[in-house]
């Protein structure tokens, strides 16, 4: 049978590129996310390529619809062997000062929150078979705190500290525990983060070229065909153009 792998945010962006590539590899794929008109025209789109495909359609944030529709997995797609926890994202760029509660709460929700929801309802199948690979999609801003990121960095590095503690909670479980940590990568990221704004999302990979979706799908791909006795722990991933998270270069 075919090895399963779960994957949040698989609307547009990394979670799109995610489900692809490890459709290629021969997983069949559980695919979630808010907004199910993208989710049935991904899932016909797997389903093209004669990939098995289960769509859920929940916000992440919402713990009890998240409860409900794992739950609700049938019998025969619950072995599952890999959980790409993706669903994330910025909303707002602004000083500490100026931040929104509504900014903050959906990054907390979201970023942190959501992962753990969708975690802790995964992970006993997996310690029950002492096998599974947990993937957390971190960033840079995990690593690093940059001027007006304030929350957002809390966030992932909150992300950054939840892998580790899972590597070493798991650890007698055979399950292994990634993160992967992109620098910029051109998806909806930055038009999610100034709230729809398309002029300024452009300007931050003006005059660069920054990461592509599938340049992150490629690394968990890596990842998750790595033989048994190896884990990847981190990938850290910038653009050639980007040094760290405020140092870029740009052409004129």
């Amino acid at each position: 049978m075919d090895k399963i792998a779960l994957i949040t945010g698989a609307t547009s962006g990394i979670g799109k590129a995610t489900a692809l590539k490890l459709a290629k590899t021969g997983y069949q794929i559980i695919i979630t996310g808010r907004r199910n008109d993208k989710l049935q025209a991904l899932k016909l789109e797997l389903e093209e390529s004669n990939t098995k495909v289960l769509a859920l359609s929940f916000d992440i944030r919402d713990h009890e619809a998240t409860k409900s529709a794992i739950e609700q997995i049938p019998n025969d797609w619950q072995t599952i062997d890999v959980l790409v926890n993706n669903a994330g994202l910025a909303a707002g760029a602004d000083p500490i000062y100026d931040g929104l509660w509504s900014d903050w709460e959906q990054m907390i929700d979201t970023n942190i929150k959501g992962l753990l929801y969708l975690s802790k309802l995964i992970i006993p199948g997996m310690m029950e078979r002492k096998s599974g690979h947990i993937i957390n999609v971190s960033s840079i801003a995990g690593k690093e705190t940059y001027a007006n990121g304030n929350v957002y960095c809390a966030s992932k590095h909150a992300v950054e500290a939840i892998t580790k503690g899972m590597r070493i909670d798991l650890l007698p479980f055979n399950i292994k525990v990634s993160s992967v940590s992109p620098g910029m990568v051109e998806t909806e990221f930055s038009v999610v983060r100034f709230h729809g704004d398309q002029e300024k999302a452009d300007n931050v990979y003006k005059g660069l070229t920054p990461l592509y979706a599938d340049d992150i799908a490629d690394a968990i791909e890596f990842m998750v065909t790595r033989p048994a006795h190896v884990n990847i722990n981190d990938m850290l991933i910038m653009p050639t153009a980007q040094a760290t998270a405020v140092y870029n270069h740009r052409e004129e």
